[in-house]
C-alpha cells in the first residue's frame, strides 16, 4: 500500500516544525508498513504546501503519480492554510486522512504554538463546503509517532483497500434467485451506478462444465486435497467428494476466466437434487483464498463480505443469525449457512 503525504504550513506559525513533521510522518508510514509518496523538498518551500501556487504544484505532482498511490494523508504540523490544500487536492480521487499535531502544555509561546487543532477545524469545514470526502479519527489531534496514530493509519489503510477493491468490482451470480427468498433481491442498476458490475451465469452451464471436467486432472486432485483439509467425508455417500472437487474447479476457473472478484451462488435445491452435494465447503475454501462467496444468491451480502475482507485484510464470514439465546438480549445463535 502506498499513500501520498501532504504536509501543510502557514507562515504565521512556526515553520521550524515542518522538517520534523515530514520525517516523523515518514517514520510513522514505515512503522505501519506503508510506502510513502512525498514531494521533493525543493519543489515547494520546506517541502510543504501553504500558498495556492504551491498547492497547484502539489496537484501536478499528484497527477504525475496518478494510479501509484491509494490514499492521501494531510499532515498539519501547525495551523496550515486551507487555500493551498484546496488547490492541491482538487483532483484527488482517493480517500483522504487528516492528521493534526497536538500542542503541548508549557509550549504555547510564539516559537512553539502550533494551533493545528483549530487548523483542522477550519480545513474540515472547507472540505465539507467543497463536498470533498475525508476521514478523521479520535483523538482529534495526535502525534504521528504515537500508538493512537499508528492505529488510525492502519485503519485508514483498510479504508483505502475497500475503496480501491470495490471500485469496478465484478460480482458473479451463479443461478437465479430462488423465489422463496424475496429478502435477497437487489438493484443491479444501482450497483452499476456505484461502479460494481454483476455478471450472471446459469446453473445448467456449471453442471455441464462439471460433467466435462476430467476426474483425474491435476486441478481436481488439488481440490480433493483442499476439501479433505477442511471437511470429514467419512459418512458422505461415495463419490460426492469428487463432484464437490469438480465444482470447485469449475467455480475457480469461472472466476479466473471472467476476472470476477466475488460470487453469489444459488445453493439449493438443484445442487442437492441433481448432483447430490452442497457447495458450502467449496465456497468456504474460495472465501479463504480471497474470493468472497455467499449462498442463496445473496448479492448484497456478497458485497458486504468483500468490503469486510478488504478492510480487515482477512477472510470474512456470512452466517444466519438464526435464534434468540434464551433471555439474553445481546446473544443469538448463528446456525446453518
Amino acid at each position: 500500500m502506498k499513500l501520498a503525504l501532504l504536509v501543510a504550513n502557514r507562515g504565521f506559525f512556526p515553520s521550524s516544525v515542518i522538517e520534523s513533521a515530514r520525517a516523523e510522518m515518514q517514520e510513522a508510514f514505515k512503522k505501519a508498513g506503508v510506502e510513502c509518496l512525498a514531494i521533493d523538498e525543493k519543489s515547494v518551500k520546506y517541502g510543504a504546501v501553504e500558498t495556492t501556487a504551491e498547492g497547484m504544484i502539489f496537484s501536478d505532482f499528484l497527477e504525475a503519480h496518478r494510479g501509484e498511490y491509494d490514499g492521501l494523508v494531510i499532515c498539519l504540523p501547525n495551523f496550515g492554510d486551507e487555500n493551498g490544500i484546496k488547490a492541491a487536492i482538487k483532483n484527488v480521487n482517493v480517500p483522504i486522512l487528516i492528521q493534526a499535531y497536538p500542542d503541548e502544555i508549557g509550549k504555547m509561546d510564539f516559537a512553539h504554538r502550533r494551533d493545528a487543532f483549530c487548523g483542522k477545524l477550519a480545513l474540515t469545514s472547507v472540505l465539507t463546503q467543497m463536498g470533498i470526502k475525508y476521514t478523521e479519527y479520535m483523538p482529534f489531534v495526535v502525534h504521528p509517532l504515537s500508538d493512537e496514530f499508528d492505529a488510525q493509519l492502519k485503519k485508514f489503510v483498510g479504508v483505502c483497500r475497500v475503496v480501491k477493491g470495490m471500485t469496478n468490482a465484478r460480482i458473479g451470480t451463479v443461478g437465479a434467485r430462488t423465489t422463496a427468498f424475496k429478502s435477497v433481491r437487489f438493484d443491479e442498476n444501482a450497483l452499476e451506478r456505484h461502479k460494481i458490475d454483476v455478471e450472471s451465469y446459469d446453473l445448467s452451464t456449471i453442471f455441464d462444465k462439471i460433467k466435462k471436467t476430467d476426474d483425474n486432472s491435476e486441478e481436481v486432485k488439488a481440490w480433493i486435497t483442499k476439501l479433505y483439509g477442511v471437511a470429514d467425508f467419512s459418512n458422505a455417500p461415495s463419490g460426492r467428494d469428487l463432484v464437490m472437487a469438480k465444482l470447485g474447479v469449475v467455480l475457480e476457473n469461472l472466476v479466473k476466466e471472467n476476472k470476477l472478484d466475488a460470487l453469489a451462488i444459488r445453493c439449493w435445491s438443484e445442487l442437492q437434487e441433481q448432483l447430490g452435494i452442497t457447495p458450502c465447503a467449496v465456497m468456504g475454501i474460495l472465501n479463504g483464498c480471497g474470493i468472497p462467496a455467499t449462498c442463496e444468491m445473496d448479492v448484497t451480502n456478497t458485497i458486504t463480505m468483500m468490503a469486510l475482507a478488504l478492510a480487515s485484510g482477512n477472510s470474512s464470514g456470512c452466517l444466519d443469525l438464526n435464534n434468540n439465546f434464551g433471555n439474553e438480549p445481546n446473544k443469538c445463535i448463528a446456525f446453518h449457512c
